[in-house]
C-alpha cells in the first residue's frame, strides 16, 4: 500500500538518528561513570576507546526500544501537525490500519533484538567487561572453596574444600550417597579428584559402607559413575548476562541439580526472552501518542518517549526484584510487565480517536 510505504519512509530516518543519539549518550554515561577510576589506574586513551567500542552493541540493544518509541511518536505527530493524518482519516482509513506497518516493524525488531543480543551483544559485552576489569585491576577468580552441592535429585551430596577451576581438580572431597528415602548408603572420602573429560578420577579414595550392620571401610575401585560437570562447582563465578540463551538455560539446570540458589538465574533467563518483546511493546504504546501532539512535536515526543520508557523499566525492575526475592515466580517476574503493557497499548490503540 502506498500509505504504508510513505509511513515507513518517514519513520526510518528519524529512527536511525534517534539510535545514534541514544547510543552516543549511553557511551558517554558509561565512560564518565568510570572516568575517575580510569584516571586513578592510568588507563590509556586507546584502552578507554577500545572498551567503549565493545560497549556499542549493548548500547544499541538498550537504545533500540526507546528509539522506536520516539521515532513512531514523532513521525505520527509530524504527520498530524501537517494535517496529513486528518486527510487520511477523512478518506475512511482507520487509525489502526494506517499504523499497522509500524506494528509490523515493532514485531520485526523484537525478533531482531533477540538474535542481536544472543549472537553479538553477549560476546562483545563479555569482552568489554573483561577489558574493563583488567584496566581497572578488578581481578576475578573462578576458584571456589567450601562448596556443598546436591545432585541427582538430592541422592548425592558433595562437600569440597577447594575447586581449582584452571586444572579442574577437586580437593578435600566427601561424597555422601543416599537412597530415595534419604537413608544413608555410602560415603566416599578422597584427598583429590581430577576431571578426565567424562568423569572424576579419585586419588587414594576410600568408601564407607554398612555390611551386616557394621560400617566398613575399603579402597574405592576405579569408578566412572561420578560424572557431574565441573560447571556445577563454579559457584557464583558465572554472570548470566554474559551467557547466550542456551548457555543460560544450561546454567539454570546445573544450579538446580546442584542444590544451589537458581531463582535469580532463572528469572534472568526468562528475562532474556521477555526483553526481546520490548520493541513491539513500545511501538504499540507510541502509536496512540502520535496523534496527541500538534505543537513542539520534537520536545513532546522526546518527553513522552522517555516517560513511557521510565515507567516500563521501573515496572520491569520491580517485578524482576520480586521474582529474585522469591515473592513471585520467575516467569511472572519476567513476563508480567510485558502482558500488562501489551494490554495497555492495545487498549490505547483501540480507543484512539481518528
Amino acid at each position: 500500500m502506498i500509505l504504508d510505504r510513505y509511513l515507513v519512509r518517514q519513520f526510518f530516518p528519524i529512527f536511525f538518528i534517534a539510535v545514534f543519539m541514544f547510543v552516543f549518550l549511553l557511551l558517554l554515561i558509561d565512560m564518565f561513570s568510570n572516568l575517575v577510576r580510569y584516571i586513578n589506574n592510568e588507563v590509556s586513551f586507546l584502552m578507554i576507546l577500545k572498551i567503549s567500542l565493545y560497549f556499542i552493541p549493548k548500547s544499541v540493544s538498550y537504545a533500540m526500544p526507546i528509539s522506536l518509541l520516539f521515532a513512531a511518536a514523532y513521525t505520527l505527530g509530524d504527520l498530524y501537525s501537517r494535517n496529513e493524518l486528518t486527510t487520511i482519516f477523512s478518506s475512511g482509513i482507520p487509525f489502526w490500519r494506517f499504523s499497522l506497518s509500524l506494528v509490523i516493524i515493532g514485531m520485526f525488531f523484537s525478533f531482531f533484538s533477540f538474535f542481536l543480543d544472543d549472537l553479538l551483544v553477549i560476546p562483545t559485552l563479555k569482552v568489554k567487561n573483561d577489558l574493563s576489569r583488567r584496566a581497572l585491576r578488578q581481578y576475578v577468580t573462578e576458584n571456589n572453596s567450601d562448596i556443598v552441592i546436591k545432585t541427582r535429585n538430592g541422592r548425592l551430596v558433595y562437600s569440597v574444600d577447594f575447586f581449582d577451576n584452571v586444572n579442574l581438580v577437586l580437593n578435600g572431597i566427601s561424597i555422601v550417597e543416599m537412597d530415595d528415602n534419604g537413608e544413608f548408603i555410602s560415603q566416599i572420602r578422597a584427598p583429590s579428584a581430577e576431571w578426565t573429560g567424562s568423569h572424576w578420577e579419585f586419588s587414594n579414595a576410600v568408601i564407607y559402607q554398612y555390611e551386616d550392620d557394621i560400617l566398613r571401610i575399603r579402597s574405592l575401585p576405579p569408578n566412572s559413575s561420578y560424572n557431574e560437570s565441573p560447571d556445577v562447582f563454579r559457584r557464583n563465578s558465572v554472570n548470566v548476562e554474559e551467557l547466550s540463551a542456551k548457555e543460560a538455560g544450561l546454567l539454570v539446570n546445573d544450579l538446580r541439580d546442584a542444590g544451589l540458589p537458581f531463582l535469580k538465574a532463572q528469572t534472568n533467563y526468562y528475562h532474556r526472552y521477555s526483553f526481546a518483546v520490548t520493541p513491539f511493546i513500545v511501538m504499540i504504546l507510541s502509536i496512540p501518542m502520535g496523534g496527541k501532539f500538534r505543537k513542539n512535536i520534537l520536545l513532546m515526543s522526546l518527553f513522552a518517549s522517555l516517560s513511557v520508557a521510565v515507567v516500563y523499566y521501573i515496572a520491569e525492575m520491580l517485578s524482576m526484584t520480586m521474582a529474585n526475592l522469591n515473592y513471585i515466580p520467575p516467569a511472572a517476574g519476567a513476563w508480567f510487565p510485558v502482558f500488562l503493557f501489551v494490554f495497555i497499548g492495545f487498549f490505547l490503540l483501540w480507543s484512539a480517536k481518528t
